[in-house]
C-alpha cells in the first residue's frame, strides 16, 4: 500500500497497519540486541582488547549513530522516496530506471541489471542466514541459564527451523494476525530491560554524544574499523524497510519505527552497556568470555530467563518469517521480469495477493539453514558470514538509487553526489571491515549470493538467446493468415488461445496447423507483457485488437508483483468487443525443448545450466492458471 493510499485511512486501520510493519518489517532490525553487542565484545576479546568504559561508552555511540544514520537517514527519509506505486525493494527499484534507446543507455540498463541481479543474490544469502543466526543467539539463553544444556541447542534450532518452514505451505494470513502484538510485547520487554540496565547507571544515556565515538577514533582508529564489523549486526534488517515498504505504506512504517522501535532499540542498546559497565566494577562478567557471557540476557533477571528465552524465540521466528515471506516475493518479481524461469507459486490467501508460497525456493532456504546451522553451530561462528551480504545489499541500493535520483527525478549533479556519496561512504566502510570475515566465514554468504547470481545471469541470457532463434524462425502473423487463406483450411467451432510473445505466428499455432489441417473459428494470440508497475490497474490491464479471419490479438500488462490468469484477461477483454465462451475454449502452450549443442556465444557449462533450468521450469498451464482439462501442450527443440 503507498503513502498516499495511507493518508485517506481511518485512525484505526492507520493504527492497525503500523501494528502489522511492527510485526513483520522489523522483526530483523528487532532482534538484532541477542547478538549484537555480544558479538562486538567477542571481537574485542579475540583482539586482546582490553574493555573499559571508553570503548563501551565509544561503542554505544556508533551504535547509536549508525542507527540515526542508516535506519533513519538513509532507508526513511531517502531510499524510501523510490518507491513504485508504493512498492519497493531492489527490483522496484530497478523498474525505475529509464529505458534508453542509445547504445550507451543500453549498455547502463544492462550493468544496472546485473547489480539488481547481483542484489537479489545476496537478499537470499540473506535470507538463510538470518532465520539461522535469529533463532540459533535467541535458544543459546538456555546456555546462560545451564552451561550444560549447550549440546542440545543445535537440535532445538534445527526442529524450530523445520517447523517454520513446514508451515510456509498453509501461508501467514491466520498467524500473521498475531505477529503485531508478539513484537509490540517483545519491544515493550527489551525496551523494559535496557531502563532497568540504565538505571543501575544513568549517566549512561551520555554515550548518545558523538565526542565518545570521535574519541574513540582518534585513539583507536584501526579498532574501530574492525569493530564495525561487528557493529554493522545493529542495522541488519534496515533493508526490509524498503523491501516491506509496499505491503503497508511508509506512514505506518514510520510511525512505527519512531514510536517504538527505534526507542526500545535504542533504550535496550544503551541499557546492555550499563549493565557491563556496572557487571564488569562488580567482578561479575567477563565480557572476553564468549561462551558465559551475553549482554542482552545479563540485563534479564535471573527468574525470568526462561520466559525471555522463550519470547526471544517467538521474535526470532517471526523475524524469520518477514525474511522468509520477502525471499518468496523478490523470487515473483524476478519471474515476472524473466529472471527466473517459471516457478510453482502457491496463493495461500484469497485476500491478500502478497500471501504466497514458493515451493521449491521453500526447500532450498530449509537445506540452506540446516546445512548453516550444522556449519555454524553457534551464533558466534555464524555472525562471521554475517554483515558481508547485508552490506554488499546496501551498496548496490545506494548506487541503483543514484541512478533513478539522476535520471529519472533529474536532480542536480553534486547533490546526488554529496548525498548518495555520503551514503555510499559508510556503505563500503561497513562491507571493508566485514571483508576480515570472508575467510572465516563469510565466504559462505558471498558463495549463496554467487550462485543466485549464476542462476538468474544464466537465465537472462539463455532467454535472450532463445527469443532471438525462435524469432528468426517464425513468420509474420499476416503472412500467415495468407497462406491460411490460399489452402482454404478447414474452421471448426470455439476458440483456440495461443501464447506469443509478438505479432509473430506461435510454433504451436503453425505446427497445430500442419498436423490436424483445422484451425478453429476464433484464434486468440495471447501476449503477457511485464509491466514495470508492482500493479497494473484493470482499465489499463487489456488493449485488444481485430485481425482478420476471427483473429483477436490480446495484450495484458501484468505487474511484476502480479501473478498472470489468462482466463480472468480473457473475461476482461469483453469489455473491449472480444467474447468467447469459457467451455468451448481450448489453450496451446509451447514446451520448449533446449539442446546445449547450438552455437550460441554462450559457455558450454551456462548452456548445459539453461537447460536444466528450462526443464524444470513449471508448465504453461500453472503458470498462467489454465483450466487443466483444457490445454494442449506442443514440444519444440531448440539448440543453444
Amino acid at each position: 500500500m503507498s503513502h498516499s493510499r495511507t493518508q485517506h485511512l481511518s485512525k484505526s486501520a492507520f493504527a492497525a497497519l503500523a501494528i502489522g510493519a511492527i510485526g513483520v518489517v522489523f522483526g530483523d532490525i528487532g532482534t538484532s540486541p541477542l547478538y549484537a553487542l555480544k558479538e562486538a565484545f567477542i571481537h574485542l576479546g579475540k583482539h586482546e582488547r582490553d574493555i573499559d568504559e571508553e570503548i563501551v561508552r565509544g561503542m554505544l555511540s556508533l551504535v547509536f549513530w549508525l542507527l540515526i544514520f542508516v535506519v533513519n537517514v538513509k532507508y526513511i527519509f531517502t531510499i524510501t522516496r523510490a518507491s513504485n506505486r508504493g512498492e519497493g525493494g531492489i527490483f522496484a527499484l530497478l523498474s525505475l530506471i529509464p529505458r534508453g534507446l542509445s547504445a550507451g543507455a543500453r549498455r547502463g540498463r544492462f550493468i544496472m541489471s546485473m547489480l539488481a541481479i547481483g542484489g537479489a543474490g545476496l537478499l537470499f544469502g540473506d535470507g538463510i542466514i538470518t532465520p539461522s543466526i535469529s533463532v540459533l543467539s535467541a535458544v543459546e539463553g538456555l546456555i546462560v541459564f545451564n552451561s550444560s544444556l549447550k549440546p542440545i541447542v543445535v537440535p532445538i534450532v534445527v526442529i524450530i527451523l523445520i517447523g517454520i518452514f513446514y508451515f510456509q505451505q498453509f501461508g501467514t494470513a491466520k498467524i500473521g494476525v498475531i505477529f503485531g502484538p508478539i513484537m509490540i510485547l517483545w519491544f515493550v520487554v527489551i525496551a523494559a530491560l535496557g531502563i532497568g540496565g540504565i538505571m543501575q547507571m544513568p549517566s549512561i544515556l551520555n554515550s548518545a554524544n558523538p565526542m565518545y565515538a570521535i574519541e574513540l577514533l582518534v585513539h583507536s582508529p584501526m579498532e574501530v574499523f574492525f569493530l564495525f564489523g561487528a557493529i554493522v549486526l545493529v542495522v541488519t534488517g534496515a533493508e526490509a524497510l524498503y523491501a516491506d515498504m509496499g505491503h503497508f505504506g511508509i506512514g505506518p512504517i514510520r510511525i512505527g519505527w519512531y514510536l517504538l522501535v527505534a526507542p526500545a532499540l535504542m533504550l535496550n542498546y544503551f541499557g546492555q552497556g550499563a549493565a557491563v559497565l556496572t557487571g564488569m566494577e562488580s567482578g561479575l562478567l567477563d565480557p572476553t568470555k564468549a561462551e558465559t557471557f551475553n549482554p542482552f540476557y545479563s540485563l534479564v533477571p535471573a527468574p525470568l530467563l526462561i520466559p525471555a528465552v522463550i519470547l526471544s524465540t517467538v521474535a526470532t521466528i517471526i523475524a524469520s518469517q518477514a525474511m522468509i515471506s520477502g525471499v518468496f516475493s523478490m523470487t515473483r518479481q524476478a519471474i515476472r521480469l524473466n529472471m527466473l524461469p517459471r516457478l510453482e507459486i502457491v496463493h495461500t490467501s484469497g485476500e491478500q495477493e502478497g500471501q504466497i508460497y514458493v515451493p521449491s525456493v521453500n526447500s532450498l532456504m530449509l537445506v540452506g539453514c540446516l546445512f548453516t546451522v550444522l556449519l555454524f553451530p553457534t551464533s558466534t561462528s555464524l555472525a562471521s558470514a554475517y554483515g558481508i551480504a547485508v552490506t554488499a545489499l546496501m551498496a548496490i541500493t545506494t548506487i541503483l538509487f543514484a541512478v533513478v535520483a539522476r535520471r529519472l527525478w533529474r536532480w542536480r549533479r553534486r547533490w546526488v553526489m554529496v548525498m548518495v556519496g555520503a551514503f555510499l561512504v559508510v556503505d563500503l566502510l561497513l562491507f571493508a571491515a566485514n571483508a576480515p570475515k570472508i575467510l572465516t566465514g563469510g565466504w559462505f554468504a558471498l558463495a549463496i549470493a554467487f550462485g543466485g547470481f549464476v542462476v538468474m545471469s544464466t537465465w537472462v541470457q539463455g532467454s535472450y538467446f532463445i527469443g532471438r532463434k525462435l524469432a528468426e524462425e517464425t513468420q509474420s502473423i499476416h503472412d500467415f493468415l495468407g497462406e491460411l487463406w490460399t489452402d482454404a483450411i478447414p474452421r471448426v467451432p470455439g476458440t483456440a488461445v495461443f501464447l506469443t510473445t509478438n505479432y509473430n505466428t506461435p510454433l504451436a499455432l503453425k505446427h497445430f496447423v500442419e498436423h490436424a489441417h483445422v484451425l478453429h473459428e476464433q484464434v486468440v494470440l495471447m501476449t503477457i507483457v511485464s509491466s514495470n508497475l508492482p500493479v497494473v490497474p484493470a482499465s489499463r490491464q487489456i488493449r485488444v485488437e481485430w485481425l482478420p479471419d476471427g483473429v483477436w490479438k490480446i495484450t495484458a500488462l501484468c505487474g511484476f508483483m502480479e501473478s498472470p490468469n489468462i482466463p480472468r484477461f480473457l473475461e476482461r477483454a469483453k469489455t473491449q468487443g472480444f467474447n468467447f465462451d469459457a467451455e468451448q475454449t481450448t489453450y496451446f502452450a509451447r514446451r520448449t525443448s533446449v539442446v546445449p549443442t547450438g552455437i550460441s556465444k554462450m559457455s558450454g557449462w551456462r548452456k548445459r545450466l539453461y537447460a536444466t533450468l528450462s526443464r524444470n521450469s513449471v508448465d504453461a498451464t500453472r503458470s498462467f492458471s489454465l483450466p487443466p482439462d483444457r490445454v494442449v501442450d506442443f514440444g519444440a527443440q531448440v539448440e543453444l
